[in-house]
């Protein structure tokens, strides 16, 4: 599809010119208006790349023109046309307005060609950079994170007051319930994201290295520093930095962190000169840092200067409400990059899922799903497609819940938990709970508890 131009002057036969000419040696598909009004109508009907106009107009002149057209339609390129060094002040002003560019009277056929060829790739550029950033809005976003359990809800409410700010994060819980996808939502929700997140994983490197990794080094700093290099917090700069197993960081590396917030200082590995940065910190951990304060094995200060903001995570054991979306999204994501024909799981198969304890959380619930989808031989898995130590495993029929949630949700939560012990028989789970089946029916209704069942 060619690109479309639009071609604004009130000197018709002028507007006719430039049409011709582009049409002819540009290969543009180009239209003309010969006042502000009237291209403002064309532009509200027809889509248009360019926006080619006259500075001198009655009634609305270019730059109020320019204006209007980047209040209603921001992405279209507006060129604007002056006088020959009588209106270099309108010039200058269109620029501050937001044309890509302005050209002078007499026009040349090749400035303006030029000028036109770099308006439409700036533009492609810009579309190019809001899907890149729409695609990474669905990859590492809110909506990445799956789960509508009461303790989720609290996390969703957490990252989206503290992502605008620039606070430090720290984020808990157990190995495998999520905290890089939490660290990437609160990045992708920021100011920053424009810049990439910037990872550094402490506990997969030894310390002098990690040291390096962190701050830099300058040439001859060490054995093997044969050129500078600059460190994690000098690529993460105006971004955000993700400390992902804070806990295992050394006490000397400590204290250079503990720097770095207060005063955004660092320096290279052997340099005695530092610099600023502007960096905000995320960072995780599966142990309980205030234990090891009190062991001296974490400083005391470093600790409350990370916990400005602390996001725990629940285990997978107490979102039993969440396992079947986990479950359901897991099943399509493998079946599809698996090229496998999977639709679901037995019911059999799905109670065991939800007795099975899940030490290993979201990360386990994960890779067994991939495992069970490749292995398959039907569109169904079955009970004897489960792993053997999950066929195996028995689990307590105890409910854990949450602290700071409501009545409600805590019957909604048991109810939810006795319907799956009895594989959704309801007359036992009605039994079981000390209530009449219509009693038990008002409340799966009142709880919408449907979404959640396997029948």
């Amino acid at each position: 599809m060619k690109p479309r131009i639009l071609v604004v002057d009130d000197e018709e036969k002028a507007a006719r010119g430039i049409k011709r000419l582009l049409e002819i040696s540009g290969g543009y598909d180009v239209d003309i208006a010969c006042h502000g009004k009237e291209a403002l109508e064309k532009m509200g009907e027809e889509a248009f790349n360019i926006v080619i106009t006259d500075y001198k107009m009655p009634e609305m002149n270019g730059l109020e023109l320019l204006e209007a057209i980047k209040k209603q339609q921001p992405e279209v390129e507006v060129i604007v046309i002056t006088a020959y060094d009588t209106e270099v002040g309108p010039a200058v002003d269109a620029m501050k307005l937001g044309a890509f560019d302005y050209i002078t009277k007499p026009i040349q056929t090749s400035e303006l060609k030029i000028q036109i060829k770099k308006a439409l790739e700036r533009q492609k550029l810009q579309k190019e950079r809001v899907l890149f950033q729409e695609e990474l809005d669905k990859k590492y976003g809110l909506d990445n994170i799956i789960g509508n359990s009461p303790a989720m809800q609290k996390v969703y409410e957490k990252i989206r007051l503290v992502a605008p700010t620039n606070a430090t994060v720290l984020i808990t819980g157990e190995s495998g319930t999520g905290k890089e996808l939490v660290a990437e939502a609160i990045h992708r929700l920021s100011s920053r994201k424009d810049k990439p997140l910037v990872k550094v994983h402490c506990a997969a490197l030894p310390m002098t290295l990690l040291e390096s990794e962190l701050f830099g080094h300058v040439k001859g700093a060490f054995t093997g520093a044969v050129n500078t290099k600059a460190g994690r917090f000098e690529m993460a700069d105006k971004s955000s930095l993700f400390l992902d197993e804070i806990s295992e960081i050394e006490p000397f590396i400590q204290v250079k962190l503990l720097r770095v917030l207060q005063d955004q200082f660092i320096e290279r590995v052997g340099s005695t000169r530092g610099f600023q940065v502007d960096v905000r910190i995320i960072c995780a951990t599966n142990r309980k840092l205030e234990e090891l304060v009190k062991k001296n094995k974490f400083r005391e200060d470093l600790y409350y200067r990370l916990k400005v903001v602390e996001i725990e995570l629940p285990p997978l054991r107490e979102r039993e409400g969440d396992i079947q979306l986990l479950i359901d999204h897991f099943v399509k994501h493998f079946s599809r990059i698996h090229n496998k024909e999977v639709e679901g799981i037995a019911p059999n198969a799905l109670k065991v899922l939800y007795q099975y304890p899940w030490p290993g959380n979201i990360r386990q619930l994960r890779n067994t799903i991939e495992s069970m989808v490749v292995l398959c031989r039907s569109r169904t898995i079955q009970k004897k497609d489960l792993p053997e130590e999950i066929q195996k495993s028995k689990r307590k029929n105890n409910v854990r819940m949450p602290l700071g949630i409501s009545l409600q949700e805590v019957e909604k939560e048991y109810i939810l938990a006795t319907l799956r012990k009895n594989d959704f028989n309801k007359a036992q789970t009605a039994k079981e709970l000390g209530i009449g089946r219509k009693t038990l029916y008002r409340k799966i209704e009142e709880y919408d508890i449907h979404s959640f069942t396997a029948e």
